[in-house]
């Protein structure tokens, strides 16, 4: 026991051991928001939950004592898995339930799995590779370079985009914006870009947005009408059922709106609004810190990282959860239309929680590897110089 002890530690000694604490805390956290919920229903998704984080904690570590320079460097399987995965939507794609897209996979058994969120993290480790790729050639500013970039992540967008998933589509656009332009990518290409899409708006909202994407936007703006029959219901009871819960909440398993599921898919998108019903404000608070504290500590361990390779890989699960956090919070709040972005760690989910925790291992193999490589070459540097003596 003794000696398993001193590896435990060890291990964690090389490792962000704050990072690792404040995602079991936002799990522990989410469990209890989805106990709270399931009084509305006979689905037991405090099950299903249960077992894919205990599934996600061993694949986190798994992940994270696999070298992190062995996975870019074999980039190509990863690119070959994420074309894969978007492939079986296509040709086994299901629509589950409370979801308006096909981009889903029926499992035997019932179980249902969302490729796009393993998606992601292929990306994340593939646009690696390349980002390190042009800045080792310097060609990270030029127009081939950055048009390479865009075809890049435009296969999977356009993959996505086909079926329907346009809320994945989105996070993808935030892990590629932010992991090129902490790679270098000259600020002229943004504003280019940035002309782009504001020229081609009304293209985009007459033949990309169907009748459903255009009417959740204009239900923001259509608070007397729209968003009390249709397509802003849930955004209105969502706010509702915050409201409610006022400063301290109703309690842990007493709110009534959690309990008549008022709020339509509150284990999922809109599990915001349970904390906000039982905890109040001081329990949205403490969420959005635990949230606000794992994101800070991806960020410093980009920063930290001794290398192209780990500094683009903890810059991608940065935007990832970032972004994901920051358009869910504001579907909840009405400010952004609802597209279907989960809540990192805390809504109901096992793809997504899956996903989230195999990118917490990805930056904790930037650490563990990083003190690794290190540990080695003190070793090596006191054999040099033992062997001159």
């Amino acid at each position: 026991m003794g000696k398993i002890a001193e590896e435990i530690k060890s291990y964690l000694k090389k490792t962000d051991t704050v990072l690792w604490i404040f995602t079991a805390i936002a799990i522990i956290y989410s469990l209890l928001l989805i106990s709270d919920m399931q009084r509305a229903g006979n689905y037991n998704y405090l099950f299903t939950q249960s077992l894919a984080i205990i599934v996600g904690f061993i694949a986190a570590w798994l992940v994270s004592i696999i070298n992190y320079k062995f996975m870019v460097k074999h980039w190509l399987v990863f690119a070959l898995i994420a074309v894969g995965l978007a492939g079986m939507v296509f040709v086994f794609g299901v629509r589950v339930s409370g979801t308006d897209d096909t981009a889903w996979i029926r499992l035997p058994g019932g179980i249902t799995f969302q490729p796009s969120e393993f998606m992601k993290l292929c990306f994340i480790i593939t646009f690696t590779r390349h980002l390190a790729f042009l800045k080792e050639n310097e060609k990270i500013g030029s127009v081939l370079g950055v048009l390479s970039l865009l075809v890049h992540v435009g296969i999977p967008i356009v993959l996505i985009h086909i079926q329907g998933d346009d809320g994945a589509v989105l996070i993808f656009l935030f892990i590629a914006i932010v992991m090129t332009f902490l790679a270098g990518v000259p600020a002229r290409y943004y504003a280019i870009l940035g002309g782009m899409i504001a020229v081609g708006l009304p293209v985009l909202w007459n033949i990309f947005l169907n009748n459903e994407h255009r009417n959740r936007i204009l239900a923001l703006f259509d608070l007397d009408g729209n968003a009390m029959t249709n397509y802003g219901w849930q955004q209105y009871q969502g706010k509702m059922s915050i409201a409610s819960g006022q400063l301290y909440g109703a309690g842990l398993y007493n709110g009534r709106r959690v309990e008549y599921g008022i709020v339509p898919e509150q284990e999922n998108d809109f599990i915001f609004t349970v904390a906000g019903e039982e905890f109040g404000f001081i329990g949205c608070i403490i969420l959005l810190t635990i949230l606000a504290v794992i994101i800070i500590r991806v960020l410093i361990n980009a920063k930290n990282a001794y290398d192209s390779y780990g500094r683009f890989i903890c810059c991608g699960v940065f935007a990832m959860i970032a972004s994901q956090t920051i358009i869910n919070i504001g579907m909840v709040l009405g400010v952004i239309p609802v597209i279907g972005i989960t809540l990192p760690f805390f809504s109901s989910g096992g793809t997504s929680v899956l996903s989230m925790m195999i990118s917490i291992g990805l930056v904790q193999s930037v650490m563990y590897n990083q003190e690794k490589d290190m540990d080695r070459a003190k070793i090596r540097l006191g054999s040099q110089s033992r062997a001159k003596i």
